[in-house]
């Protein structure tokens, strides 16, 4: 009987390790820089396999997947600390682009329609973050902003964004809560976009 419990704790582990590792993973949201589309402590799956699968080791591609496109919701590996993993937000793809006016995203010389976008800080314009530009997105590498303007940051501090260090869509929240005494009941489930 024990060696039955051991044998469906060894196949458990490693469902879990494959799974983890090449397609679905969680994480937790522990800052602002999304909101409103993200809130702090949110909880959510990402999708790995997505994109393509990865070498778990190296990060370099055996498969490679579905390019990223512009609005995915992404989580990868913070370049200035490949020990960390940010969420943001793509609006830009190689060979796109690229400008800030007066706080409105221009991509290709068109102003984005970004309903989701919000600015603390709506009647200060700092250059470098409300204006810059223009600029073209290199082969392989995206251009990536939270959609907390003001308070995110983002491609625009520490440049693009290399295709390989992206972990994943953020998928689905499978829990939100901002503390025991601030469950966000109506967020679970909620398919993130």
């Amino acid at each position: 009987m024990f060696w039955e419990y051991a044998e469906a704790l060894i196949w458990a582990v490693a469902l879990a390790l494959v799974l983890t590792t090449f397609i679905v993973q969680a994480f937790k949201i522990p800052s602002g820089s999304m909101l409103e589309t993200l809130q702090i402590g949110d909880r959510l799956l990402v999708n790995k396999f997505l994109y393509g699968l990865k070498n778990p080791f190296t990060d370099e591609y055996l498969i490679r997947g579905k390019d990223p496109q512009v609005g995915d919701i992404i989580v990868f590996r913070y370049p200035k600390d490949r020990s960390l993993d940010y969420i943001k937000r793509i609006v830009g793809v190689p060979g796109d682009t690229l400008e800030m006016h007066n706080k409105i995203l221009y991509r290709n010389g068109v102003p984005v329609q970004e309903p989701y976008v919000r600015q603390t800080q709506p009647l200060v314009v700092i250059p470098g973050r409300d204006e810059w530009g223009p600029i073209t997105v290199p082969e392989d590498k995206y251009f990536a902003m939270g959609d907390n303007r003001d308070e995110s940051s983002d491609s625009r501090f520490w440049g693009y964004l290399d295709r390989k260090d992206i972990r994943g869509k953020a998928w689905i929240i499978y829990w939100s809560s901002n503390g025991l005494a601030n469950m966000r009941l109506n967020r679970i489930g909620k398919v993130i976009e």
